[in-house]
């Protein structure tokens, strides 16, 4: 195991970087199917929730509400799913998704239900929204 952390090549593949927190690089998954956040803890060697320490937990759990209020604000979803799976990219990354009655899987879980829409550009005004409405939201 390295001492460095390094990004999972498939979050890499999926996801662009939108903010960097204290302890989490978040990173917004290319489907403009759903506003979809993943949190990623910037500590190499993480599996799971509980590899985390019990700080770095709390603070995990800041940036998980900050990323959620920030989702609710600018799209007031009928639910926010939060979740840390892994069971294809074992690195510790932690999803929070904004959810409608009306997206295409409701109420299933997203994934393989609809093929990914990339957004146009990092430029979107919808990524743009989302990167303002996360400036400021943990001490950064």
């Amino acid at each position: 195991m390295s001492d460095a952390f390094e990004l999972h090549s498939q979050l890499a593949a999926d996801s662009f970087a939108i903010a960097k927190w204290p302890l989490c690089e978040v990173r917004l998954i290319n489907d403009a199917n759903y506003p979809w956040l993943v949190l990623i803890p910037q500590k190499p060697g993480l599996k799971d929730f509980d590899d985390l320490s019990p700080a770095d937990m709390a603070l995990a759990g800041e940036e998980i509400r900050a990323a959620s209020k920030a989702l609710r604000q600018l799209y007031q979803p009928d639910k926010l799913n939060v979740a840390a799976l892994g069971n294809q990219v074992p690195q510790l990354h932690i999803h929070v998704i904004a959810r409608f009655h009306s997206d295409a899987a409701w109420p299933n879980p997203i994934w393989g239900v609809a093929p990914a829409k990339a957004y146009s550009d990092q430029d979107d005004e919808r990524v743009v929204a989302i990167k303002e409405a996360l400036l400021g939201k943990i001490g950064v």
